[in-house]
């Protein structure tokens, strides 16, 4: 009994952590994944549909919230969403004025953007671990991981574009002639050791995405985890910890998106900074 016990636990875990892939199997062509192993055998360029929906739909309700807001907007007694807009767009306006210090009115917009959609997309994780995995199931669909944030081709996707900018205004502000000078005078400015600053810096280049990325899929991975594993306690134990946990994971997931667009402005800053 508690072999089978340990095998069912080790599905169900597996199962919940397991992406709606699709991609060209070597064998099958193209087509939906069956198991986490021919998930895997698709290779890079399989693409997790339940990420990419999830991601686009938590996008749109960004859009239409805000626009709803801005439609309803009132110089009178404003209303309860006026207020909760103004609050959030408030609060990105004094983090942009206190961490960027050059000149662009891309940022703003940028980093709200950034906090609110990621901010939505972590929020997905306080619904029960179940309920969207049962319903789709039902509905034929093997697997449904709901959070865009637990996929690391999420996350390391928006750092990614986080980095692309960096790269341009660093440019862009700089010239290709202060951007590398920057890169090989930092932080010994001696022309004998050029290569060692270069290996310096593009790794702490490098470094910028990839802590964005991972850190954010980090810590909601983990928290993700930790909701399967209470699913699988006695009912008592379930709601003794389900509801502890998730009200503490509410300051995690705001917690996250604030350190995401924190971290994304101050290396934007650094870009638009001659050095």
């Amino acid at each position: 009994m508690a072999a089978g016990n340990e095998v069912s636990s080790t599905y169900y875990i597996q199962h919940h952590l397991q992406n709606l892939t699709f991609g060209k199997h070597p064998e099958n062509g193209w087509s939906l994944a069956s198991s986490a192993e021919e998930a895997r055998e698709m290779g890079f360029w399989a693409i997790h549909l339940d990420t990419m929906g999830w991601s686009i739909a938590m996008g749109l309700l960004f859009i239409w919230v805000f626009r709803k807001a801005g439609k309803l907007a009132t110089t009178g007694v404003p209303g309860g969403l006026q207020n909760a807009v103004e609050m959030v767009v408030e609060f990105i306006e004094n983090l942009v004025q206190a961490t960027f210090h050059g000149r662009n009115p891309v940022i703003a917009p940028l980093a709200l953007t950034l906090f609110v959609w990621i901010l939505l997309m972590n929020t997905l994780k306080i619904i029960p671990v179940d309920y969207f995995p049962e319903l789709f199931m039902r509905l034929g669909v093997d697997y449904m991981k709901i959070v865009p944030t637990t996929d690391p081709n999420a996350t390391l996707g928006m750092a990614l574009g986080v980095f692309c900018l960096i790269i341009f205004y660093s440019l862009k502000v700089k010239g290709v002639g202060g951007f590398a000078k920057e890169l090989s005078l930092t932080p010994f400015n001696h022309w004998a050791l050029i290569p060692f600053n270069l290996v310096l810096e593009i790794i702490g280049l490098l470094v910028k995405p990839l802590g964005l990325g991972l850190r954010l899929f980090g810590n909601m991975f983990a928290g993700e985890v930790i909701f399967i594993l209470i699913a699988l306690l006695p009912f008592w134990a379930i709601w003794l910890l389900d509801v502890p946990w998730a009200i503490f994971h509410i300051l995690v997931v705001t917690l996250q998106a604030f350190i995401f667009t924190t971290l994304s402005v101050v290396y934007l800053s650094a870009a638009h900074e001659h050095h």
